[in-house]
């Protein structure tokens, strides 16, 4: 009976200290699997935060360069400078300088003053030269309308004046290129004539020409290129 008593306490013994390894053991194995998830999981986060950091500068890159994108497509349909079209300037007659040397240039004839036409016009327009009065008075002295008179061909002198140098010797001046005769004979309009209140082909002839005819004839070649 003795005997059983202690057997019973050696089995009862034996198997509470079974028990114990056995929680013991299961207790170690819950730890390192809590610790092997734990390191997986601070694994997958890092991964997880990489990838995410990554797909931003992505974008942010993408961002960046769809904005460069952007700007040279607004750059690229900016309209040039070029394409401005300057305001119109009128200098006489309701015309532009280029328009009024136009002008000018189908009434000179195809004889030696021929194309002197944007001259004619921006030196009457600067010296304040009615530049339908100054072609006409040229047309008549030179006789260019048809053929050019030899004063014109030999000594350049468009508009008849008198001076010196003179022209072979004679009392009409030589001037030493066709442009310097032009300008000559404008500048002596405005001297002479239209700076002192003579502005007017019937003011001017008088003191211009000695035939009395003189102002209808300027006056015919006047209505003939304000209507060309």
């Amino acid at each position: 009976m003795r005997y059983l008593k202690i057997t019973t306490i050696l089995i009862f013994v034996a198997g509470t200290l079974l028990l114990s390894a056995g929680i013991a053991l299961n207790s170690e194995e819950s730890m390192q699997k809590i610790e092997k998830t734990t390191k997986i999981n601070e694994l997958y986060t890092k991964n997880m935060s990489a990838s995410a950091s990554m797909i931003f500068k992505n974008k942010e890159n993408k961002s960046v360069s769809n904005s460069k994108t952007v700007l040279t497509d607004v750059e690229m349909k900016t309209s040039p400078a070029s394409v401005i079209i300057p305001p119109r300037v009128e200098v006489y007659d309701g015309l532009t300088l280029e328009e009024l040397a136009d002008k000018i240039n189908r009434n000179l004839g195809s004889d030696y003053i021929a194309g002197k036409g944007y001259l004619i016009a921006s030196e009457c327009v600067a010296r304040g030269v009615d530049p339908y009065i100054a072609v006409a008075i040229m047309l008549h002295e030179t006789g260019c309308k048809s053929s050019c008179s030899s004063l014109a061909r030999a000594c350049n002198n468009v508009g008849g004046q008198k001076g010196s140098p003179g022209c072979n010797g004679g009392s009409y001046r030589a001037f030493a290129t066709l442009d310097e005769g032009i300008i000559g004979f404008i500048a002596n309009l405005e001297k002479n004539y239209f700076k002192v209140g003579l502005t007017t082909i019937d003011t001017i002839g008088p003191r211009y020409a000695e035939g009395s005819s003189w102002p209808a004839k300027i006056h015919w070649y006047v209505d003939q290129i304000r209507a060309s």
